[in-house]
């Protein structure tokens, strides 16, 4: 039966591309794949890059369509011409009801959260920094609004103390694929004429629903007068992309940016969360300024917060690779005691 289930897919990044492949591995009849055009790479932007999605779709042959704007009559009547029976969406663009409304099964979406939390472009990343220890995947029906459809399916998953969201998308970037499978099983098994829950009912106020907004330079900007354990929850939320990053005054005045990549709390001494047996100094720290540096120019750097201090363990400055902090320092000659972050 499934094979004679006509399946369009849309997606871009790797991300989508374990569900693509689940598909074809699993002989579901995918008649053809929507991913974003060609992106310049390089010094000068002289070579087209395709998405991940387009590569692997090219790899099996399969038809791949990229239009500028979705809401094209040519790329519509196109899109029309494959007669799917259901179009799939795993991390694309925001469709037009022209697009979304085609297939007799209509269109579902894998998001990256349990829905209707965390709404929006970066669900993974803004779950991990709000310090949230279960996050999901959930396949809906799209319609007017942005991630708001009658949900189908949802699996749970943990986020443990020492994910970062890199770690946290590998594991939903897996579960999710496999809970396309399980959607598109039920869909047609039951020709379209499913049981869901509209998102309305999961929740008494709308108030109490997170967000997640898409990321921009300014708001991965580390603020170091919150609370440490505030701050270690933004690095990770935002590791190893975008990264959480601050800026480093140097001697002679100027700035450098800083990524951060890890880091490991403390307060009064006490560790919270390390990944390394470290043992800080006395509790006089808590008492220095927000953005005052500690260091010891071989192995250990630290950086006080609003209520105590937070140990760097992975750093890239500006135009370098990133660096375990041993290392960083072993190559920072300028000196670090007395310096702030901005």
């Amino acid at each position: 039966m499934k094979r004679e289930i006509r399946i369009i897919f849309m997606g871009t990044p790797e991300f989508a591309v374990v569900s693509l492949r689940t598909l074809v591995e699993n002989d579901y009849q995918v008649v053809a794949v929507v991913t974003t055009p060609d992106k310049p790479v390089g010094r000068h932007g002289s070579v087209l890059q395709g998405s991940p999605v387009k590569e692997y779709a090219l790899s099996m042959g399969l038809p791949v369509l990229q239009p500028e704007r979705l809401k094209d009559e040519a790329f519509i009547e196109e899109l029309r011409a494959f007669k799917a029976d259901l179009q799939i969406v795993v991390a694309f663009r925001l469709l037009p009801e022209a697009v979304w409304d085609m297939p007799r099964f209509g269109t579902f979406n894998l998001h990256a959260s349990l829905l209707p939390q965390y709404r929006g472009a970066a669900p993974i990343n803004w779950a991990v920094i709000h310090g949230d220890k279960e996050t999901g995947v959930t396949t809906f029906f799209l319609t007017h609004g942005i991630d708001t459809g009658k949900i189908i399916l949802q699996h749970r998953v943990a986020i443990e103390d020492t994910d970062n969201a890199g770690t946290v998308h590998d594991r939903l970037m897996i579960t999710g694929a496999d809970l396309v499978l399980q959607t598109v099983d039920l869909i047609i098994e039951h020709q379209g004429n499913i049981n869901t829950i509209p998102q309305e009912k999961l929740y008494l106020d709308a108030s109490l629903l997170r967000p997640a907004p898409k990321l921009f330079k300014d708001t991965c900007r580390i603020d170091w007068h919150q609370p440490a354990s505030t701050i270690h929850n933004f690095v990770r939320g935002l590791s190893p992309y975008p990264a959480a990053w601050t800026e480093l005054e140097m001697p002679d005045g100027t700035l450098q940016q800083m990524k951060i990549y890890e880091t490991a709390v403390y307060f009064d001494s006490k560790i919270l969360s390390s990944p390394l047996n470290a043992k800080p100094s006395d509790s006089t720290y808590k008492s220095l300024p927000p953005g005052s540096i500690i260091a010891d120019s071989k192995t250990f750097l630290a950086i006080s917060t609003a209520d105590g201090i937070i140990r760097i363990l992975s750093v890239q400055m500006s135009g370098k690779k990133r660096l375990p902090i041993s290392t960083f320092l072993n190559g920072f000659k300028t000196g670090l005691q007395g310096l702030k972050v901005k």
